[in-house]
């Protein structure tokens, strides 16, 4: 996140304000709303992302049956301090299905649906995380493209849950203390993510769902590619360490099988935008001098004194430095993005 930046969002009310004004000047008089628009495709689901991460998953799955809007799609953006607009609620209030990260990543989301009232499917992708202290629902072992868990091939709540989470109005999905939200990092979990996109847009539209299983599982082919370059990485590099300014790509780092000895009081002080304990600042500097550390990873997206001091002493040190971002970068595909991320990780490793 942006250092310095208040985490705030626009208050529901005056969402809802806001959002009425743009309804009026969008619709000319007498036209009807755009979930009825003569104009709009019946054909084509809306889907909703909180940013290009879920976007472009979705893209991949739903092809030319879908038309995906990321509301973050920039990493000049931050979701933890995103103030969304009212375009963002007329956005929320169009789509058929809604996908957010969900650990208090994208709050804004919850606020966006719960103003307005859509009864949209909300996937949250941190559920589907090992690590989130609610999840029931995958095995670790579990792997989606088996069809393990139903005779579909697809374990999902029952309809009574997804009411019963409608009525909770998406509570509980604030930051969660000790949680690594970033969850988008572990293809584990994003492999179950898309296996529910696919299942809920069949849902949604039934005479997709062949396009929308191949699509999974396209996809998913695409993941097991790069759990297998992280076995590779695994394999040869096994508990090498690396040091991490915030913790964005520890779920990659550990899927490699690579120990990070950041101190949690420096990494944690760097995502919420607070200054780092002198003693932590010294703690991590003389980490990072004295030549165990293999790699570094930056969050390209922030920055900040203790960031700098991080990465001078590593360079200091001969300690390659990689820049990972929390979003998509324009051009590429969540897939080719982690692959490449991959790529440079274990180039570091082998120099």
């Amino acid at each position: 996140m942006l250092e310095g930046m208040p985490r705030k969002t626009l208050s529901i009310s005056a969402l809802a304000g806001a959002a009425a004004l743009v309804l009026a000047g969008c619709a000319p008089a007498g036209s009807p709303g755009p979930s009825g628009s003569e104009a709009a495709d019946d054909a084509v689901l809306q889907v909703v992302a909180s940013t290009n991460v879920y976007g472009d998953i979705a893209a991949a799955i739903g092809g030319d049956r879908v038309a995906v809007t990321s509301i973050i799609d920039s990493i000049a953006q931050d979701p933890h301090s995103y103030e969304a607009s009212a375009r963002d609620q007329l956005t929320v209030s169009e789509a058929d299905l809604i996908i957010e990260n969900g650990g208090g990543y994208d709050s804004f989301v919850d606020a966006l649906v719960d103003a307005t009232g859509t009864d949209a499917p909300v996937i949250t992708a941190v559920e589907f995380s090992h690590d989130w202290p609610e999840n029931e629902g995958h095995d670790e072992d579990d792997d989606p493209s088996t069809g393990s868990g139903t005779e579909d091939g697809h374990d999902h709540e029952s309809e009574d849950d997804h009411d019963r989470e409608s009525e909770d109005d998406h509570e509980g999905h604030d930051h969660v203390e000790g949680f690594n939200e970033h969850v988008w990092y572990d293809p584990h979990t994003i492999a179950h993510v898309a296996e529910e996109i696919a299942h809920e847009l069949a849902e949604l539209d039934p005479a997709g769902a062949e396009a929308y299983e191949s699509g999974y599982e396209q996809f998913a082919a695409g993941i097991e590619e790069l759990e297998a370059s992280l076995g590779d990485i695994d394999a040869a590099h096994a508990g090498e360490q690396v040091f991490v300014t915030e913790p964005v790509p520890l779920y990659l780092t550990a899927a490699a099988g690579l120990e990070n000895v950041t101190p949690d009081a420096f990494s944690e002080a760097v995502e919420e935008g607070q200054d780092v304990p002198a003693a932590t600042l010294l703690e991590a500097l003389d980490i990072l001098k004295s030549g165990t550390v293999r790699t570094v990873i930056a969050n390209a997206q922030t920055g900040g004194a203790e960031t700098t001091a991080a990465i001078d002493a590593a360079k200091d040190a001969g300690i390659p430095v990689l820049e990972f971002t929390e979003l998509v970068p324009d051009g590429e595909t969540y897939l080719g993005w982690m692959r490449q991320n991959i790529a440079d990780l274990a180039g570091t490793l082998t120099r």
